[in-house]
């Protein structure tokens, strides 16, 4: 079926910087909750893979947020995906984060940077830099940014932790006459302006509590006392017109809805889903069930499972002290029931972990002993080629993923079916990625369905096919 153009009005803008640790989060947020507070529509999109920056998003005042990932997803899965969320009208605006900085990527030609992706959706970049130890030649890294390429389309620079307002207008003299943008915002050092961080990055906001919400309306009062506010949200709309793809409109047929009920973990300890996963589970029929992994203590009738990642060892004594839903996972798997599990849910699936000297007996699927590192044990973008044909995968098919976990397997119990050999990252052993045991597969792979469009439906159908022979073996046994 064609697709149609659409000319419809898509404000956009980046919120990037020269490097790590310059501010962005902070900005983006208070951006996105002012904005928000102001009466505009606000969708937030994060560059690059990331599950904690986009709960924050939402909690801004965020009617969403999905990330964009030119490594994982390519070009078009980008275009596809920003077409199918950005708002559009004259009180819409999309909201996106840069990750690392402007110019950070694997790629050498930048095309897999936050410059690329700006290029890419023709978004006009807002650079946030840190001004705490520079005078004038500060000007000299944001006109770097400008020249080196892809070429951003940079339209407004915000200094952040400036020390005195001599230091700062110094600073703005000097970006306006040589960078030739306008200095939209100097904000003085301020210690409160720190979005609380836990070993993995930002915590997530159910760990923050309600010091979540304070310290996003103390950044969006910050900000909007010392930034343009009206410049910045000018500059959403004066980018140039991108005709996106609208998607298609679902073929007619029979509905796909009740194919399979699959229940997913989702709780404190397993929080770590992208979005569009659980929407193309959905799309291809599934009914989603959330579990929560302390509480519950077994699983409901489902006929597949998804386990996700997460920060399960913050969280090991109540996970490992429900001994009921550990039992009642394994024999589900026992049943063959379809299983999908990425890292924190490899984790739970594992025969024990030792954490802080301290083990705990797990659900005891896999034949791993699991234990933690004080610096990361694979951390980066992921790349897989599929060993075998399975119930998952076909053949030598590539998967491009990433993986983010301190936890390690230290012991790797007889010969597991591995599915996957590692191309680039490390994966479970090193060499190998994801384990088969019938219908369940686990790895520390987080995959994005825009990345792996075949897994949502090959789940599905796995899970409808162990309801539908499940139904039949009752059947008989009656």
């Amino acid at each position: 079926m064609p697709v149609k153009k659409n000319e419809a009005v898509i404000g956009r803008l980046m919120v990037s910087a020269p490097g790590k640790s310059s501010g962005k989060t902070t900005i983006t947020l208070a951006l996105t909750h002012a904005l928000s507070a102001a009466g505009d529509r606000v969708m937030c999109f994060k560059k690059g893979p990331d599950y904690i920056d986009p709960a924050w998003h939402r909690l801004a005042g965020a009617e969403e947020s999905h990330n964009l990932d030119p490594w994982m997803m390519g070009e078009d899965g980008c275009l596809q995906s920003f077409s199918r969320y950005a708002l559009r009208g004259s009180a819409a605006l999309n909201l996106i984060e840069g990750n690392h900085g402007l110019h950070d990527g694997i790629s050498l030609d930048g095309s897999d940077s936050s410059a690329g992706l700006a290029s890419m959706l023709k978004a006009p970049v807002l650079l946030v830099v840190d001004a705490l130890s520079a005078g004038r030649g500060i000007a000299a890294i944001v006109m770097g940014m400008q020249q080196m390429e892809p070429h951003a389309d940079i339209r407004g620079v915000v200094l952040n932790r400036v020390r005195t307002k001599r230091q700062g207008e110094k600073q703005r003299l000097a970006i306006e006459r040589y960078c030739k943008v306008p200095v939209l915002g100097a904000i003085p050092v301020d210690e409160r302006l720190v979005i609380p961080e836990r070993h993995l990055g930002l915590t997530t906001v159910d760990e923050s509590g309600e010091g979540a919400e304070a310290a996003i309306r103390g950044a969006s009062e910050t900000v909007a006392a010392h930034c343009d506010m009206e410049a910045i949200r000018n500059i959403f709309f004066s980018a140039s017109p991108v005709p996106l793809e609208d998607m298609p409109e679902a073929e007619a047929g029979i509905p796909l809805s009740g194919r399979a009920r699959i229940g997913v973990f989702r709780d404190k300890a397993f929080c770590f889903y992208y979005p569009e996963n659980l929407e193309a589970l959905r799309d291809r029929g599934a009914e989603l069930v959330f579990i929560d992994s302390m509480k519950d203590k077994k699983l409901p009738a489902l006929d597949g499972l998804y386990l996700g990642g997460g920060f399960p060892e913050s969280f090991i004594d109540e996970i490992a002290a429900n001994r009921t839903l550990c039992d009642s996972v394994r024999h589900a798997v026992e049943s063959g029931m379809p299983l999908y599990a990425e890292c924190g849910g490899l984790i739970y699936l594992s025969s024990g972990a030792t954490w802080n000297g301290k083990r705990h007996q797990l659900a005891g699927v896999l034949p791993l002993e699991i234990d933690f590192q004080k610096h990361p044990a694979g951390h980066g973008y992921l790349e897989l080629k599929s060993l075998h044909c399975s119930p998952w995968f076909s053949e030598s098919e590539r998967v491009r993923a990433h993986e983010f976990h301190y936890s390690k397997a230290v012991a790797i119990n007889g010969r597991p079916q591995w599915q996957f050999d590692v191309v680039r990252g490390t994966g479970i052993s090193g060499d190998y990625d994801g384990i088969l045991q019938g219908n369940l597969l686990a790895s520390y792979a987080h995959i994005h369905a825009v990345a792996t469009p075949g897994w949502a439906e090959t789940f599905v159908s796995l899970s409808a096919l162990f309801r539908s022979s499940s139904r039949s073996c009752t059947t008989t046994s009656a």
